[in-house]
């Protein structure tokens, strides 16, 4: 149980790292924007991108960011190696600090072409697809993945067994891929039921076993160990960070965001970013002027921000001001200046 596990002073060292995990539809570079003007020293991740996308689509609307986001991961999804190495190849030229590989996605869509969670039956093929990266990077390949999966009536007969949901099947998961040059594991503490549950259901359903990603950081001490799984208070962060070297925000940044200006007292050198909700939207009006006329875009970059008064005194006013439909002759601009002067000021100048 936690209280037997052993408390090492990662936290006295100031050496943890926070992130904000990838979302599909949430975590676009407007989103990621928004995320850097609330913290300056988390790792920020792109949506899930398959490497078939990166190789045959839009590589600049995929892959595009602003330096502002930095830093920034990539997350890619395949299966094929050789796919997957040429995706990396290709996002060379737009310089990410991360490439990491997804092995946690539990949608059917993706399970069933066997990407995602579903790879972790095949631990040593995912070794072969990591060996295939990092021919093509010098930057870090991560891994972000589950503590396990359950893939009956879903993965190929021809597997010895269906269900990886043992403390043994994750520990040799890990051994293997750090055989293979990963130094970095980002653990979702939850199995994956890759038949039956729809991806939200896969983030609710299956219970938390933090114990067990505490147990992997205790079986390899020299990797770094980040856990991610309905964490959502800075109490909860600062408790997970007795026991493993990092944690992935997920939902939370989304839901409540102004939780993200009190994460970087745990980086290495970082403090509370000190910014009321009145810089932020500052913020955000100076980065949709960018747009200029352009309202799909200024609406786009609107869409995911609607957390910014969490539980506060306004929130639903926020949420119905930037929200369309909006008036013909109103700016994305417009909105954000109007936000400002009929939100409640002690919650607009409210800090840290």
């Amino acid at each position: 149980m936690l209280n037997e596990l052993p408390i090492d002073k990662r936290l006295e060292r100031k050496m943890a790292r926070i992130s904000i995990a990838p979302m599909i539809d949430i975590t676009d570079r407007h989103f990621r924007y928004f995320c850097r003007l609330l913290t300056k020293k988390s790792v920020l991740y792109t949506e899930m991108i398959t490497s078939s996308a990166i190789v045959h689509g839009d590589r600049n609307k995929l892959l595009d960011f602003d330096p502002f986001e930095k830093p920034i991961a990539l997350q890619i999804a395949g299966c094929d190696k050789k796919e997957i190495a040429e995706a990396v190849k290709i996002a060379e030229e737009w310089d990410y600090d991360e490439i990491n590989l997804n092995v946690g996605c539990p949608s059917d869509r993706v399970s069933g072409n066997q990407m995602g969670a579903a790879l972790m039956a095949y631990p040593e093929a995912v070794a072969e697809i990591i060996q295939a990266m990092k021919n093509e990077t010098n930057k870090p390949i991560t891994v972000k993945h589950r503590i396990g999966i359950d893939g009956t009536n879903v993965l190929p007969d021809s597997l010895n067994k269906v269900v990886f949901d043992k403390y043994e099947d994750l520990e040799y998961f890990v051994k293997v891929l750090s055989q293979a040059g990963v130094e970095h594991f980002i653990i979702h503490a939850r199995i994956a039921i890759l038949e039956g549950l729809s991806p939200k259901e896969n983030r609710e359903i299956p219970p938390l076993r933090y114990e067990e990603v505490y147990k992997i950081k205790q079986a390899f001490p020299r990797l770094f160990i980040e856990i991610n799984g309905g964490i959502k208070t800075i109490e909860a962060i600062r408790e997970h960070l007795h026991y493993v070297d990092g944690v992935m925000l997920g939902r939370a940044a989304y839901e409540n965001p102004f939780l993200l200006t009190k994460v970087d007292q745990f980086a290495d050198g970082g403090k509370v970013n000190n910014i009321s909700r009145r810089e932020i939207i500052e913020g955000l009006i100076k980065y949709v002027e960018r747009f200029g006329d352009d309202r799909k875009t200024g609406q786009q970059a609107l869409k995911n921000v609607i957390g910014l008064f969490h539980n506060k005194r306004g929130s639903r006013l926020w949420r119905q001001i930037i929200t369309p439909p909006w008036a013909e002759n109103e700016s994305v601009k417009y909105i954000l200046k109007k936000a400002l002067s009929v939100l409640p000021e002690e919650v607009l100048d409210e800090r840290n």
